[in-house]
């Protein structure tokens, strides 16, 4: 139901009274939470949130996360409507135009990471001029590989002004297309020992990706990992470039509504940094996306976002494979 406080809400933005909208964004944030905790306030601000995000001037905008209004008046970064706040906003203005205005360290190396899906290059040999670096060591640019296997505007959700947003379902594997009968080997034990010890740990980084979906680590090529997946032997399957590979892996890191792109590109670096056996990034994970091998299989029974995919590093002689899907 439109009550009369949003049709004044309303009038407010289409007056381009964006103050008055922020005051009024804070002291409804501020009285909810003192009164029903931080996730409800978070819940019933949401919607003024992302109309001043997607709307307001940025030196406004901005200031939803400032937390200059008192306890529980500002946005954090799980604060969202149809998508987080901080993503809305980094939709909608430069790194340029942001950076001297976004104080919380949290929320500004998300809107950067934002930014860097949108092809901006924050580098400092970049037009970006620089953000501070990351102890991740991720880097603030697009590698060539993180940008190949993209369509067109599909990075990040296209946000709406008055909520909601349009985003691509991206899946692995989304169709038929390239895939052959194959027959899988048959399982072999999972991966183990002291030996193991960095293969496991990037394991658990993969697993982190996808909640919904299995993880297993051997030693061997990649369809070894998929026969411990699959539900059957014989597969439509077959092998990817990674560019392909890394959009669905990005986009299922990155999660419902709550999180956002930059969480699934974070996340995806950890985990290849983790299987490069370099926590920090560098050249070793350039190196490793270089010489990976990527199976990919259809299962029969697959939920509106599914995932089933094998990676292997003939380096180390070790596969990850990661299956499962979940229904929206």
């Amino acid at each position: 139901m439109i009550t009369d406080e949003d049709h004044r809400l309303r009038a407010l933005a289409d007056d381009g009274r964006w103050p008055e909208l922020l005051a009024a964004y804070r002291q409804g944030r501020a009285v909810a939470a003192e009164r029903a905790g931080e996730a409800t306030a978070a819940g019933l601000a949401a919607p003024l949130g992302h109309l001043i995000a997607y709307s307001a001037p940025p030196e406004v905008a901005a200031r939803l996360f400032d937390p200059d209004g008192g306890p529980g008046a500002a946005a954090g970064v799980g604060d969202h409507d149809a998508g987080p706040l901080w993503e809305v906003l980094a939709t909608r203005h430069s790194w340029l135009r942001l950076a001297p205005l976004l104080g919380p360290a949290p929320v500004r190396r998300l809107v950067a990471h934002t930014r860097v899906l949108l092809g901006e290059d924050l580098s400092y040999g970049g037009s970006g001029g620089g953000p501070e670096p990351g102890a991740d060591g991720v880097p603030l640019r697009l590698e060539p590989w993180e940008a190949a296997g993209w369509e067109e505007g599909a990075r990040v959700r296209e946000y709406l002004p008055c909520g909601g947003a349009r985003s691509a379902l991206l899946t692995l594997p989304a169709d038929r297309e390239g895939l052959v009968a194959v027959e899988l080997p048959e399982p072999v034990e999972r991966l183990g020992g002291q030996r193991a010890h960095r293969a496991t740990v990037a394991a658990a980084a993969l697993a982190a990706l996808a909640p919904w979906a299995e993880t297993v680590c051997v030693r061997g090529p990649a369809p070894l990992a998929a026969a411990r997946l699959a539900r059957r032997r014989r597969v439509t399957g077959g092998y990817l470039p990674f560019a392909l590979v890394y959009p669905a892996l990005v986009q299922a890191a990155a999660g419902g509504r709550e999180r956002g792109s930059a969480h699934g590109r974070l996340a995806v670096w950890r985990a290849l940094a983790a299987m490069a056996g370099r926590p920090g990034g560098g050249p070793e994970v350039a190196a490793l996306v270089a010489r990976m091998r990527c199976f990919t299989w259809q299962e029969p029974a697959a939920g509106l976002r599914h995932l089933h995919i094998a990676l292997e590093d003939p380096a180390s002689g070790v596969a990850w494979g990661i299956s499962g899907s979940e229904e929206l």
